[in-house]
């Protein structure tokens, strides 16, 4: 029997059938059975996240992600680190692992730069277990070959202390030691120009 066939006879066989309710039949409302009215539950709101108890002394960690869509592409997670960890750590811990020299690399939250003297409990919300950061890397692929280039071990290092300090890496590298060790940024940022200025007049 094909499906045609099959169709036809089975609207056939409805058409053959009595109808219950006629085409002109109307419902009359009142002849309903009085039903008591459903009250809906009240909303609670989102189940609140469980707070881990901690031992004593002990400090909350978090999963840290860094992650670059733009060139060079990354996806880097730190895992375990303290609410205490300051975001130049950060920018040290994603160098290691990329080769980008710190002073190339901004970290940013919700689209916004982030200063180096942050923590991470500054940051993100507490009870959180994950948090993303994005990642800006100044120089794109141009940083990571000279960050390959600076850790070249150098021949006679010694005695060639005063072009260092002519090096922006090294001036760099200090405001971001000076803002990380008195955990504020415009302080670092005062000692740090006390030194260039001691260093430019000398």
């Amino acid at each position: 029997m094909t499906e045609l066939s099959f169709a036809k006879s089975f609207l056939t066989s409805l058409d053959g059938r009595p109808n219950k309710l006629g085409p002109d039949h109307i419902e009359d409302a009142r002849t309903y059975p009085a039903r008591s009215a459903f009250i809906l539950p009240k909303s609670t709101g989102p189940p609140l996240a469980k707070k881990t108890k901690l031992a004593p002394g002990a400090e909350a960690s978090i999963t840290v992600s860094l992650k670059s869509l733009r060139n060079p592409p990354l996806n880097v997670t730190l895992f375990s680190q303290p609410l205490s960890t300051s975001i130049f750590s950060l920018k040290e811990q994603l160098s290691s692992e990329t080769s980008i020299p710190v002073s190339a690399l901004r970290i940013l939250y919700s689209k916004k730069p982030v200063g180096d003297s942050k923590v991470l409990k500054d940051v993100v919300e507490e009870g959180k277990g994950k948090v993303e950061f994005s990642v800006m890397v100044i120089g794109g692929a141009a940083a990571i070959q000279k960050g390959v280039e600076e850790t070249e071990p150098m021949e006679g290092v010694m005695g060639q202390g005063g072009e260092v300090l002519k090096t922006e890496e090294f001036w760099s590298d200090l405001k971001g030691f000076l803002v990380q060790r008195l955990k504020d940024e415009n302080e670092g940022e005062r000692v740090w120009g006390v030194f260039k200025a001691a260093v430019d007049k000398s």
